[in-house]
């Protein structure tokens, strides 16, 4: 099979995944807090990537530490967050504000240019970016109502560190970084962020059977997940690949729906339907603007 064929068939599974995963994490989060999921998922994803590196004779040794510091700080934050609204939320809310990413770039993008002032502000990427954020006023509206405006705005506080995580990872990438060391620092990240918020909110929580099947299930798909991800993108093309992994708001709506019940109402499915449109016709214009122009590393 041609490798761009196998690529949109990997975005599609590793979207599965990270929905999965996400609902490991809503039923972890009745015996277990956030900082915890995040710990134990860093914690399994450092045992599965150190293993891989050795297995390839991968090096740890990096030249630009300070580098895998703000990426797995961003990274780790993000990650905190969003469990925390998956635990609060529909579980297609909460992944829908985290897939917000693709607009705060396009967003960073605008202030980039607003900044420097040598360049034109693309109109597309501004109608974008509104439509994102009339997009998350519709889907916040119906919680508001359920009193649980702070998940949501942790949940949208999650996809705003994830594109700045996403852009520290790009940096990782052209300073030749391979990504198991990449994602053996984030999960390392994980295990010590996720040490201090457990001591800080009281220590662990007692194990059971089903809580530990639940963790380990939530650090196998996410590292999974993660590798289907990369590969994908290594092999086709980068914005179709993009517009792709929004699949993983469809395969979350269909998870909270199915097992815990979630609400449908119009006014949340119209903003999840316009926060796709907009972070697809961001990913899009972003694509398109990096290509017109003549430095597209600075861009």
């Amino acid at each position: 099979m041609n490798q761009r064929a196998v690529a949109p068939l990997l975005i599609s599974g590793a979207s599965l995944l990270f929905a999965s995963m996400g609902v490991c994490v809503k039923l972890a989060s009745a015996q277990y807090g956030a900082g915890e999921i995040v710990m134990y998922r860093g914690l399994v994803g450092l045992l599965l990537m150190g293993s891989l590196m050795r297995w390839r004779g991968d090096s740890l040794r990096t030249p630009i530490p300070a580098a895998h510091f703000w990426r797995s700080l961003s990274g780790v934050m993000a990650l905190c967050l969003w469990f925390y609204s998956i635990g609060g939320l529909p579980l297609a809310t909460a992944v829908t504000l985290n897939y917000m990413s693709s607009v705060w770039m396009a967003l960073f993008l605008i202030g980039g240019a607003v900044m420097l002032g040598g360049r034109s502000i693309d109109g597309g990427l501004v109608m974008a970016v509104m439509a994102g954020f009339v997009g998350v006023a519709l889907v916040l509206r119906p919680t508001i109502d359920q009193n649980q405006l702070w998940h949501g705005l942790c949940g949208l506080m999650s996809g705003m560190l994830s594109a700045m995580a996403y852009l520290q990872v790009t940096a990782l990438g052209r300073a030749g970084e391979p990504e198991t060391r990449v994602v053996f620092y984030f999960s390392l990240g994980g295990v010590v962020a996720g040490l201090l918020i457990t001591a800080v909110a009281g220590g662990p929580h007692a194990h059971t059977l089903r809580g530990v099947l639940l963790l380990l299930a939530i650090g196998v798909l996410a590292t999974t997940a993660q590798w289907m991800m990369t590969r994908a993108y290594a092999l086709g093309r980068t914005l179709n690949i993009a517009a792709l992994q929004y699949l993983g708001i469809v395969f979350s709506f269909g998870y909270g729906v199915w097992l815990f019940d979630d609400p449908v109402t119009l006014m949340a499915l119209a903003g999840m339907l316009l926060i796709v449109a907009a972070g697809v016709a961001a990913t899009l214009l972003r694509g398109r603007n990096q290509d017109d122009s003549p430095n597209p590393t600075e861009t």
